[in-house]
């Protein structure tokens, strides 16, 4: 097996038992990224002298028996939404090619501090907008195993990345999806972490406004469950510049061995394929000893429609404007759509959306004291045809439907994972998790029960 293919668990442990050297791990995941990349466009930032220093300065270390982090060696990508020191923060438009970051974002620092190697920074829609990644500045992201379906979106460079071996965790953000829908899309396996579990925050602008505080968060994505858990681990390191974050252990109490399944949540209507995915997990899961339930869930789609209409809200607030200077066709047709879905972005309406988000996420902490873990469904439907949220209305209606568990979920804060459990025919397949506040724990336990360490694909078209 060559170096880029190996999880990033394998990776640190050979360099830290010098079987290999940090500058061999990196020269091959930068070697693997030339191969690759033209075909999909996943990274549009490469580090190679950079990442090669960084490399010999892990090697250094060891040589002079210095201590290094867990990730040291491990090669890893950005999201082209966060700063990164002396890289241009572009979130994929054009107004900001130029928004040099001064200091890295605090995820992007723990990364850094664990030893992990920098080797690009991946794609993003314009303004992280969509589930289909495409933009003006950056060009256009093929998903590695179908070029006909979206790699997802908004981190679709960083799951594509990650599915097509350049490097072996990627960095994605998630507001409405944005991590696990990648994921899922891309056959890989993405981790939604808990609201203030990991520290973020972009110094090149200002604060973002109340919307975006509660329901955006910075996590992994990666080929295996194991190397979620240990990129989970050096994202999680304290840093009091993010207002929300919360020094949580990684690992919660022991809790009665129960999950709740439901495989069409709120009557979403959801593909027969998935179902067979979902039904397959839960066996997995009894055989490993806990207690299947089916059974209906707390409400899903009043949280979807009230995260729209903050996530809109805040649209209107800090980005119309810069929507109307961009002038990217893609961002403003769906901006469009979406702000026509949500008519009501008062004050008064902003104040009622969060004391709704209040009653339901004290109705979801209830329920998951019942019921630790939830399995259901990452959407309603398989991934998406590649930019189809720009065909007719009904196609984009549709898929805000089968979007519901993407959108709904973030407006809770809690935490979830997306895990790849196969295909049906060319098309991945995957299920979700949803766990209580700061329980990725359990997320991950039962992650490693359902899903395997997923192999590398190599572009064919």
């Amino acid at each position: 097996m060559a170096l880029w293919e190996e999880t990033a668990q394998t990776i640190a442990l050979k360099i830290q038992r010098r079987e290999v050297s940090a500058e061999e791990v990196t020269q091959s995941a930068l070697d693997r990224l030339a191969q690759v990349n033209p075909s999909i466009n996943a990274v549009v930032d490469c580090f190679d002298h950079e990442a090669l220093n960084e490399a010999q300065k892990i090697d250094t270390k060891l040589n002079a028996g210095e201590p290094v982090g867990i990730l040291a060696g491990v090669p890893v990508t950005i999201k082209v939404n966060v700063d990164q020191i002396g890289r241009a923060t572009t979130n994929g438009i054009r107004l900001q090619k130029d928004q040099i970051a001064q200091k890295d974002n605090p995820v992007v620092a723990n990364l850094r501090r664990a030893g992990a190697i920098i080797i690009g920074r991946t794609n993003t829609p314009a303004f992280s907008l969509r589930w289909f990644t495409r933009n003006s500045l950056h060009g256009h992201t093929k998903n590695p195993l179908n070029s006909k379906i979206t790699p997802g979106g908004s981190s679709g460079g960083a799951a594509a990345s990650v599915a097509a071996g350049i490097g072996a965790i990627g960095h994605g953000t998630d507001i409405a999806g944005s991590i696990r829908y990648p994921a899922y899309a891309c056959g890989v396996h993405g981790l939604r972490p808990s609201l203030g579990r990991v520290p973020a925050h972009n110094f090149s602008g200002p604060d973002r406004f109340i919307g975006a505080q509660l329901t955006a968060v910075s996590g992994p994505i990666s080929r295996s469950i194991g190397d979620l858990r240990l990129a989970l681990k050096a994202m999680a390191q304290p840093d009091v510049r993010d207002p929300w974050y919360v020094g949580m252990p990684l690992n919660g109490i022991e809790v009665p061995k129960r999950l709740a399944i439901c495989t069409s949540p709120d009557d979403l209507m959801v593909d027969p394929r998935i179902k067979t995915h979902l039904q397959q997990a839960a066996d997995k899961i009894a055989a490993a000893g806990w207690q299947v339930e089916e059974v209906s869930l707390p409400p899903l789609r009043i949280a979807m429609e009230n995260q729209l209409t903050l996530w809109m809200a805040e649209m209107r607030q800090g980005a119309s404007s810069a929507l109307a200077r961009e002038q990217d066709p893609d961002a403003i047709l769906v901006y469009d759509r979406l702000v026509a879905r949500c008519t009501k972005s008062s004050p008064e309406n902003i104040m009622e959306v969060l004391q709704i988000r209040a009653s339901l996420t004290r109705q979801w902490r209830e329920f998951l004291q019942i019921y630790p873990v939830v399995l259901c469904p990452v959407s309603g439907q398989l991934p998406f045809k590649d930019l189809l949220d720009l065909q007719t209305q009904t196609d984009f209606d549709e898929i805000i439907e089968a979007q519901m568990l993407q959108i709904g979920l973030p407006f809770m804060g809690l935490p979830c994972l997306s895990v790849a459990t196969g295909k049906a025919g060319d098309l991945p397949v995957g299920v979700q998790l949803i766990a209580s506040h700061f329980r990725e724990d359990l997320l991950l336990d039962l992650g490693e029960i359902i899903g395997e360490t997923i192999p590398a694909v190599t572009p064919n078209f």
